[in-house]
């Protein structure tokens, strides 16, 4: 019998010191209302100096200093669905560009 492939693990590290852990939990939240049968896991990683990345599977889907900011959840859903399955429809989200 075939094994089903693996689901992806996301991984949200965020910076103690900086305070982000409320908006790396709404960042997982989100991602998991939208994609949460798909994922093995979001995963908060707290961290320091600044830090706020995203990946998934260990490949950087959001890096704060380098992308300029934080995501919005419509870019953050978007870059995840590019990941996981780009012909998927994220209804709204894809209409409203």
């Amino acid at each position: 019998m075939p094994q089903a492939p693996a689901r992806p693990r996301i991984a949200i590290t965020y910076c103690t010191q900086c305070q982000w852990l409320l908006r790396a939990g709404w960042m997982a939240q989100e991602l998991l209302s939208t994609f949460g049968p798909d994922l093995a896991e979001v995963a908060l990683v707290p961290g320091t100096g600044g830090v706020f990345h995203i990946a998934c599977d260990g490949e950087t889907i959001w890096e704060r200093k380098a992308d300029g900011g934080f995501p919005d959840a419509k870019e953050l859903k978007r870059r995840v669905r590019d990941r996981l399955d780009p012909g998927r429809d994220l209804g709204h989200i894809d209409r409203h560009r």
